[in-house]
Formats: structure tokens, sequence, C-alpha cells
């Protein structure tokens, strides 16, 4: 669902909280609402669900800005707010507002800065860089966060993006997609070696925090039951094998058994226990059947 209209969207998060889902996700769009006032509402309308958005595209914010508002955020809904953070990818959106899009080295050099001043700012309400693409003196922040530490969701692909991972994230999220010229996404990063491989570079990359990092997948596709299409049919739509199809996370088909044992395989193989999909309620045997594992 979209979402605009409060009062919808209220009754959508206590849905999903009922349903017993632990985090509900917005995104940042142009031409999408803010992804941080929608949270606002829905965890004020619930009891225990964390919220964030899925992810920041860096190249639209400040990070000493997206600070504060993090930090507000985090206050005003008591502790719940998952900071989810990209480099961005979508050159029509920035075009849109006459923004450039930097290239794709630049993009993560900035990404990188920008994690320093959040984490900086976040932790202990100070930063002071002088960065190439960021010079931030702050002596204090005013505005503190509910948390001791706000939680980072980082998703991407890219080597360098899974090293930032590894130093800075709570979270890991491989999101299977890549993205072609001006930002288009496609599956190329769908097949599970290329999966294992990313968590190796994060692991190396990690250190001793490895065992901090949670991996995550957001998937693509999922269908739950006996309507639920076969691995063929679901591959022309990604225009891959029927193989790839059944062994990568960001495709989950097939009956609660089959789709719990292929969580449970992936958790064994990979340590992904994170797991973020669009169809709360189509999806919801499944985490009832999670419960308690």
């Amino acid at each position: 669902m979209g979402f605009e209209d409060p009062a919808e969207l209220t009754s959508f998060a206590q849905r999903v909280e009922a349903l017993g889902y632990d985090e509900l996700y917005s995104y940042d769009h142009f031409g999408a609402d803010d992804p941080f006032a929608p949270l606002m509402v829905a965890a004020l309308a619930t009891e225990r669900l964390r919220v964030g958005p899925l992810v920041i595209n860096n190249e639209f914010h400040h990070p000493a800005l997206l600070a504060r508002t993090a930090a507000s955020v985090d206050r005003m809904i008591g502790g719940r707010l998952v900071l989810g953070l990209g480099t961005g990818y979508d050159q029509a959106e920035h075009d849109s507002i006459g923004l450039t899009l930097r290239p794709p080295k630049q993009r993560v050099d900035r990404f990188g800065e920008s994690l320093i001043v959040l984490r900086s700012l976040l932790d202990d309400g100070t930063c002071e860089i002088d960065g190439e693409h960021h010079h931030v003196a702050v002596t204090e922040l005013e505005s503190r966060p509910a948390q001791a530490h706000v939680p980072f969701l980082i998703g991407g692909h890219g080597r360098r993006v899974v090293a930032l991972g590894g130093r800075y994230a709570d979270i890991f999220q491989f999101t299977g997609l890549t993205h072609a010229e001006g930002g288009k996404p496609g599956p190329g990063g769908f097949a599970l070696e290329q999966v294992i491989e990313r968590s190796r570079r994060l692991t190396e990359a990690a250190g001793d925090r490895d065992d901090q990092i949670e991996r995550s997948t957001l998937v693509q596709f999922a269908a739950v039951g006996s309507e639920a299409p076969s691995s063929d049919e679901v591959s022309s739509r990604f225009g891959l094998d029927a193989h790839a199809i059944d062994s990568t996370p960001f495709v989950l088909i097939g009956s609660v058994e089959q789709i719990v044992d292929k969580l449970e395989q992936l958790r064994q193989l990979i340590g992904i226990s994170h797991v973020v999909v669009r169809d709360p309620d189509g999806f919801a045997p499944i985490v009832d059947q999670l419960r308690g594992r």
C-alpha cells in the first residue's frame, strides 16, 4: 500500500504488528511521501513495531541534517527507528529536481563520509570531518535520539558498499538487484553463489564485529500456498533459470513448509535472519510458522 492516508496507514501498521512482524519500512523516492513522516504515524499507532526508511537515498541528504531528523524521529517514537541507508541510483529522479547523480565511485565515496558523520552525530552528538564531500564541525547536536545506538541498515551490492557495511551496518541487506545505465534495476545479483561471496566479503570487512551484523534479504517476489507459481513460471519474469530461482534468497515461492525450509537453509548457509517482504498478508503464514523458532 501507499503511505498517503494516515487513517489507512494506522490500520495497516496495526495489522502488520498483529500478524507478528517486527518492522515496517517506507521508501525514499522523489514524488512519493517523505520517508519519515508516515513512519511516525505507524509507530505511534502500534506498541512495539520498529520502523525505518528502506533505504534513504544518500544523494538527497546532507548527513548532519539527516542525523538531526533521525534523532528527532527516534525520540518522538520512543526509540524504534532503524535507519536504512543506501547510495541512490535513479538518474531520472535526480534529473527531475536538477540534482546531479554522481558517478558510482564518487557516490560511494560520499556515502562513506556520510556514514562517518551520521554515526558520530547519532552516537556522540559531535562530529568533525574535513572530507572531499563533507565539511562538518558540530560540537553538540542538541537533538538526541532515544536509543543510545540507532541501528543502521545498509543495503547494496557493490564491493565497496559491502565493505562499508562491514564497518558500519547493524543490518546488512542483500538486495539482488544491480543497476544498469540510468539506474534501471535488474536481477544481476540473484545467484546464490554471488550472495555467498558478498557475505564472505562482509565478514572480512567486519572483522571482530561480524557477529554484530544481522544479514538481511529484500525479497523481490514471494507467493505462498497452492496457487504459488512454479519456479519455471517465475524464471521467465526475472530472466533466470529455475535452479537460480529455487536457490536465490530473493524469491520465496511454494508451500509454507518449502519456504520455511529454504529460509532455514539460507540462515545456516549465509546467516540470513532478517527478511523483508512486500505482502504482509500473503506472507503471514510463514511468520506464524517461524515465530518462536
